[in-house]
């Protein structure tokens, strides 16, 4: 396959340079450009475009003077063909931006070279130039007491719309994150996600009974019913028998 070609962005020569060493010795990698700021990336782009070698990734730091990478990252998502995004950044606390603006990946400074490796190996899958891997959603970062942690989709039972924010519900708890639920649905689908009604997303996997009762129709989640919209009842049987049917096939 062709080796990528990335931008690495950072107003810290020292870290720059590091990063672009530690890039330039992947051989999955092809070309590495820096740069010292928003601005001189943004040229960097525009210079690769009208040369017909656009920028595949760019590994991108947060904090920076003037254009700041979430900033950055914003008007990077609007180009026709976006490269990958990989923010490598000393801080915890910008993580829901990140995922936000569908990042690649975000590591945390100091950068692992085996931590980098697994950034590439997303960035080679994100862009199509190899093997892509089973659908798995990232986890949803959190902020708890300060703290950026992460939830896995596999452990929500279901998500509650709250406005512009859903609350992930959990056998341990429940988060809110600052993630519309129609974003969710639509990354998560894959994952056996689906909506049953316009204030709720289900886990298939988490359903522990659907119930018709005078044509009203609920599904028991983690302990909690749930109210099904009649335009999501019959898919959501659906579902549910099809899955049924390919578990008792396995047995």
């Amino acid at each position: 396959m062709a080796g990528l070609r990335v931008l690495a962005v950072d107003d810290e020569l020292p870290a720059l340079e590091d990063l672009g060493y530690l890039l330039r010795a992947d051989p999955r990698i092809a070309e590495v450009s820096t740069a010292r700021d928003g601005a001189a990336a943004l040229r960097c782009l525009d210079r690769a475009l009208a040369e017909g070698r656009p920028v595949d990734a760019v590994f991108l730091d947060i904090r920076m003077p003037g254009l700041d990478g979430i900033v950055l990252g914003r008007l990077l998502s609007r180009f026709v063909r976006p490269p990958e995004i990989v923010y490598v950044t000393a801080y915890e606390g910008h993580a829901v931006d990140a995922f936000e603006l569908k990042a690649t990946d975000y590591l945390l400074k100091p950068v692992r070279p085996e931590r980098l490796a697994e950034a590439v190996r997303r960035v080679v899958a994100g862009t199509g130039t190899g093997p892509l891997p089973a659908a798995e959603p990232e986890p949803v970062p959190v902020e708890l007491g300060g703290v950026t942690r992460f939830v896995p989709a596999a452990d929500v039972h279901y998500v509650e719309a709250q406005g512009d924010y859903a609350r992930l519900h959990t056998a341990s708890g429940s988060h809110l994150v600052r993630i519309p639920l129609n974003t969710l649905e639509e990354r998560w689908r894959d994952a056996g996600f689906v909506r049953v009604h316009r204030s709720h997303l289900v886990s298939l996997h988490h359903i522990e009974q659907l119930r018709l009762d005078s044509g009203r129709c609920t599904v028991r989640v983690g302990g909690t019913e749930l109210p099904v919209s009649r335009r999501h009842t019959r898919e959501l049987r659906d579902l549910l028998v099809r899955r049924a049917r390919r578990s008792s096939s396995h047995e």
